[in-house]
This record gives C-alpha cells, sequence and structure tokens, in this order.
C-alpha cells in the first residue's frame, strides 16, 4: 500500500502551480478585517470542487472544513487566517493587490493557500491515513483586529478538538527554514486609549486655556520614562503610542487630544500592573496640568503560549519536510501579537514560523507596502500543516500528548 506520507506529498507537489495561482488571486483581491466575504466564497468554491465537507460560519466570513462531527478521538485541527490589511501595496508585480489601500501585507494570502493545500491533499488521500484520524481546517477572518480566533471558537471551531496547529510566514527566515519556540511565543497585547480634556483658546493667550497639547506630551514622555523604571527588567514590557490627534489650527489651543498605543508584555498579570502604573500617571499630569485623563483599556489578545508536547510533534512533521537540520530555535518571545492565542483556550497547540526569504531578493518586513514572499514556500507549508495534523491526529488517538 502507498505510504499516507509520499501520497500526500506527490499531491501537493502535483498542485505546485495550482497553489501559486489561487495565492496570486488572493494577493490581487485583498479584503480587510471584518469584510472578508468574497475571500471566504473563493475558498470554499475550491472546497466544494473536491467535495471536502465544509461549513461557512454564521457570520459567512469563516469555514470549516473536514471533520465537521465530532464522533471518536479528540481530532487535530490547523488554522488559516485569511484578512488583509489597510496598507497601500507598491510592489511592481503582475500579482499587485488590485483593492486601493489594502493588501497582505502579513502573509495571509499565503496562509489560506497553504491551508487549503493541506485540506485537498488530506481528503484525497483520506483513505490512506492511518484510521482513525480525524482533522479539521479552520480558515479565519479578522485576525489583524483580534477578534477572528474567538469568532471561529463561538462557531464550533474547537468543538472535539484535542489540539491545533499553524504557520506564520517568517520574512526574515529563509526558504526551506522552519523556526519554533517551546512556551511563550508572542506577547499579550491591550489597547489603549486615552483622552485629555482642557480648555481651549487663543494661541497668543495659553495661560488663560488648560492646554491638552502640553498635558498629552508630559504623559506620553513620563510613560516613556517611567514604565521601564517601574517593572521588572526581566520581564520584557513595550508601551507604544502610535497615534496622536489634537487641535486643527496652530494659533488655537485645543480642548482635547486623543491618543491610541499599545500595551505588550508577556503575561496578563504584567499588563494589568502596566495598566495601573500608567493610570497612576494620568491622575498625576492632570493634576498638575488642570487637566483631565480618561484612560480607556480596550480589546486585549493573549499571548500564544506552544505546548511542549504538541510542539514535539509538530516538529518531527517539519524535520520530515525540511529536514531536521533546518529548524531553528526562536531564542526570544516576538513582541507582536496574534489571536492564534484565543485557540489555546480550548486546546493546546503550536505556531511556527514558515521562512518565506527568497535567496538573492529583498527582504521586506511583515506589514511593509513591498511585502512579499517566496512561492516555493507554500508547497512546504501546505506539506507541513498536512504531516503535522496526522502525526498530531495519531498522538490524540494514543491518549498522548
Amino acid at each position: 500500500m502507498t505510504d499516507w506520507r509520499a501520497a500526500v506529498d506527490s499531491w501537493i507537489d502535483s498542485q505546485a502551480d495550482e497553489l501559486r495561482s489561487i495565492r496570486r488571486h488572493l494577493h490581487a483581491h485583498p479584503e480587510p478585517s471584518r469584510e472578508e466575504y468574497e475571500t471566504i466564497q473563493f475558498l470554499a468554491s475550491r472546497l466544494r470542487d473536491e467535495d471536502v465537507p465544509h461549513a461557512l460560519t454564521p457570520s459567512r466570513r469563516g469555514i470549516l472544513a473536514g471533520a465537521l462531527e465530532v464522533d471518536g478521538p479528540p481530532l487535530a485541527a490547523f488554522r488559516a487566517d485569511v484578512d488583509a490589511l489597510r496598507i497601500s501595496d507598491a510592489k511592481d508585480v503582475a500579482y499587485r493587490s488590485q483593492r486601493d489601500g489594502v493588501m497582505h501585507a502579513c502573509g495571509h494570502d499565503a496562509h489560506a493557500t497553504m491551508a487549503l493545500g493541506a485540506t485537498l491533499a488530506l481528503w484525497r488521500c483520506r483513505e490512506l491515513l492511518p484510521a482513525p484520524i480525524a482533522w479539521r481546517a479552520i480558515f479565519q477572518p479578522a485576525e489583524e483586529v483580534g477578534e477572528g480566533a474567538l469568532e471561529m471558537v463561538a462557531a464550533g471551531a474547537m468543538k472535539g478538538v484535542g489540539a491545533v496547529l499553524a504557520l506564520h510566514v517568517d520574512s526574515d527566515r529563509p526558504t526551506g527554514r522552519v523556526g519554533y519556540r517551546v512556551g511563550p511565543l508572542t506577547a499579550f497585547c491591550q489597547e489603549l486609549d486615552v483622552v485629555v480634556r482642557g480648555v481651549g483658546g487663543h494661541g497668543a493667550r495659553p495661560y488663560e486655556a488648560r492646554d491638552p497639547i502640553v498635558a498629552a506630551a508630559q504623559f506620553v514622555s513620563a510613560v516613556y520614562q517611567l514604565i521601564p523604571r517601574s517593572v521588572d527588567a526581566r520581564d520584557p514590557t513595550v508601551v507604544t503610542f502610535g497615534s496622536i490627534q489634537g487641535g486643527e489650527s496652530a494659533n488655537i489651543v485645543p480642548d482635547q487630544v486623543v491618543l491610541q498605543g499599545t500595551i505588550r508584555t508577556l503575561s496578563r498579570v504584567g499588563s494589568q500592573r502596566v495598566a495601573e502604573r500608567i493610570q497612576r500617571i494620568a491622575r498625576g499630569i492632570a493634576a498638575a496640568t488642570e487637566t483631565t485623563f480618561d484612560v480607556h483599556l480596550g480589546f486585549s489578545t493573549d499571548g500564544v503560549v506552544n505546548d511542549p508536547e504538541i510542539t514535539a510533534v509538530c516538529l518531527r512533521a517539519a524535520g520530515e519536510v525540511v529536514g531536521p537540520e533546518n529548524l531553528d530555535l526562536i531564542p526570544l518571545p516576538s513582541m507582536g501579537g496574534e489571536d492564534f492565542s484565543g485557540y489555546l483556550t480550548e486546546a493546546p497547540g503550536c505556531l511556527l514560523r514558515l521562512g518565506v526569504a527568497q535567496e538573492g531578493q529583498p527582504r521586506h518586513h511583515l506589514h511593509s507596502p513591498y511585502f512579499d514572499v517566496d512561492e516555493g514556500a507554500l508547497i512546504l507549508g501546505a506539506k507541513l500543516l498536512a504531516r503535522g495534523a496526522v502525526l498530531t491526529a495519531a498522538e490524540l488517538d494514543r491518549g498522548r500528548p
């Protein structure tokens, strides 16, 4: 009997041109978070063509494919995000984004393509898979705004799931290499919104006003100076303000300033500690400047923490695909966010970094208007997800991990 590994790999290899075409279609037709309707319809049409069991979520912006009902051992799931970013595509390529101000600058088009390839391969080769292997593919919306994973969980994505896997492209890592880390991989992220209210006035007579710009400037400076001095230096913490808006004229003191920022730590306790410190700083500056501060802590995303046993299985799969010599330990966690963490409250899992940097080509970071991937990595990613799902499901069937 043909080995399932050889059959899955052979089928994926035969689809190299098709997977490239799918990725380029998705790249040329991006949809931002909360608007992924046509993307999902496109992916669903491919699943229908192959008679793969699948169901759209109530929002019509997500798909569950493969094992939809649970009748047996826990199944292995793998996830792909499908949303794009509100960034203008600056590349000069045939598959450049056709939607102004929106592009796949984080590789979600590649993630969706690789997961689709894995799904179709597993379905095509289902008679060769070791029984009673069960798997599910999750195509989720709204990762960039931290909502999609929780939406998919609410729609039943994790029902019966014993472990969940995912890949994220890595533009700093060469194609053919895979990065891994056991334990904390990404940061806990907390949105921070601050409104500073004062009393407006004439720019020539600031003593008649209560200047919120002065208060906001002191606040930002104090946060940047004092937060690092009030948290354990061994516990990474980042507070960044990315937006400050106030006033419309050079000679008018406005009555309010709005700041938007983010708090990033490696634990929820750390995030709460920083938030409390920011509140105290705001109260002190409000008193000193006779202004008022409204500090609002918005949506938060948990950090991704890779499970040791699931990661070990995924590394075995990755080693079979790219070779064990091409597995790279990631020494430190990233302070970036990833809503894959939303699935990890339901089951243990693992997120790996897949190299997509093409040799001899410029490397553009994630969220760059020039971001692109080496499409040779699509085959590797599809194989890794398929193999990882089967090996993980087999371990779950044995009562491990």
